[in-house]
């Protein structure tokens, strides 16, 4: 398994000077990137799917084991800040569960039996998309999870390291990501798991674009929840309606932040008619304007 092999080329890197060792690891890091770039038509299927089951309903489930579900973990926690992505449509299956986010319990990623049970109490459905990450692609929590997941018709994406693997065979959309041996064998929060990040980030930036949360670049479903936010949203008004700030700062007053309200607020609609054109467009803002006309 590439992943837990030794590569000849570092079996000294313990004794090699410092910058170095720091050029070995800078390089492997770009492989890592490069690995990435080979599964751009696998990584948008799965995301192509995933958009589709998300469209309504349904939730997004992250799965993973020690590195693979933190890196997983990072990636969800971001959604909500960054997208407006409602906290009630976003779920983890992690071994070892909320315990296992900042430290390692052992025999977690073996246990298949609770991976079924956080299946079973998480009641996935086919409009549910479901994301399981695992460097080695064998990981008998993440593989068991994924299976029962997919088995009561979820969307399921596989991300993994090494080819032919469980995770990968089993999976609806599998994403081989082939970073090879790590510079320190079986050191896989270094190459597969900066490959995992990107991949992970592609994806769901990839479903945020599709179910309307940006907007020419902006993240228009953000949460302005500080001045620093508060500002962006403002700047975010003023370029989509072309008014002032004081008028910016009104209208995300009138909507309690909310930045694709206020912006129609902005270009003269009230309230009530931003609002019902935004749910009839399934929050799309950019068919709501298109819909407007020049």
């Amino acid at each position: 398994m590439a992943t837990e092999e030794v590569d000849p080329r570092f079996a000294d890197l313990d004794a090699w000077p410092l910058v170095s060792a720091m050029e070995a690891m800078w390089e492997g890091q770009l492989a890592a990137v490069a690995s990435v770039g080979r599964a751009l038509p696998a990584i948008s299927a799965g995301t192509r799917a995933a958009r589709e089951a998300l469209s309504e309903r349904g939730r997004l489930v992250y799965v993973g084991a020690g590195t693979s579900a933190r890196v997983a973990i990072q990636d969800g926690a971001e959604l909500k800040p960054t997208f407006g992505w409602p906290k009630e449509r976003l779920h983890f299956i992690i071994a070892g569960g909320e315990s296992a986010f900042v430290s390692s319990i052992e025999g977690a990623e073996d246990d298949v039996a609770d991976a079924v049970r956080q299946v079973d109490a998480a009641y996935l459905s086919g409009n549910d998309v479901v994301i399981a990450v695992s460097a080695s692609g064998t990981t008998p929590f993440t593989v068991a999870a994924l299976q029962e997941a997919r088995a009561r018709g979820a969307v399921t994406i596989g991300v993994a390291s090494n080819p032919g693997t469980a995770l990968l065979t089993q999976a609806g959309y599998p994403v081989l990501i082939e970073t090879g041996p790590e510079l320190i064998a079986g050191s896989t929060r270094m190459k597969a798991g900066t490959a995992q990040k990107i991949v992970l980030n592609l994806i769901s930036t990839g479903l945020m674009l599709g179910l309307g949360c940006v907007y020419r670049g902006m993240m228009v479903d953000m949460a302005p929840t500080n001045a620093k936010l508060k500002r962006r949203a403002e700047a975010m008004v003023i370029r989509i309606a072309g008014c002032s700030e004081i008028e910016a700062a009104r209208a995300l007053d009138e909507t309690a932040g909310n930045i694709k309200t206020a912006a129609l607020l902005a270009l003269g609609y009230d309230k009530a008619e931003a609002e019902a054109l935004l749910v009839r467009h399934h929050g799309n803002l950019r068919h709501v304007l298109a819909d407007r006309g020049p």
